[in-house]
């Protein structure tokens, strides 16, 4: 299994409502490369693989989002029942 399909099989796994931080989906996969795992998730183009959940260690949102920014991101996000704090995801509440 290529590295891109790792970060896609643990995104899969994170359940509606939660989030996630790229260095954890890293962690979960075994390595520490966190730049990577949105390099994947930039490039991925299923929209079934729900990469809205991955965020920043910081809660921040992708400016970079494969399916339509930020904006899109935080919508989703929200739909789902993410709470935000200052503009963040709030890890605390809604991190796997």
């Amino acid at each position: 299994m290529s590295f891109f399909e790792e970060v896609y099989e643990v995104v899969r796994k994170i359940p509606k409502g939660e989030v996630m931080t790229y260095g954890k989906v890293a962690k979960a996969i075994g390595t520490r490369d966190a730049r990577r795992v949105g390099q994947a998730l930039h490039a991925n183009k299923d929209p079934n693989t729900p990469c809205h959940r991955v965020v920043f260690a910081d809660g921040s949102l992708a400016p970079g989002y494969a399916f339509g920014g930020e904006k899109e991101q935080r919508k989703k996000l929200q739909a789902e029942g993410v709470k935000f704090v200052g503009g963040k995801a709030d890890i605390h509440r809604n991190n796997k």
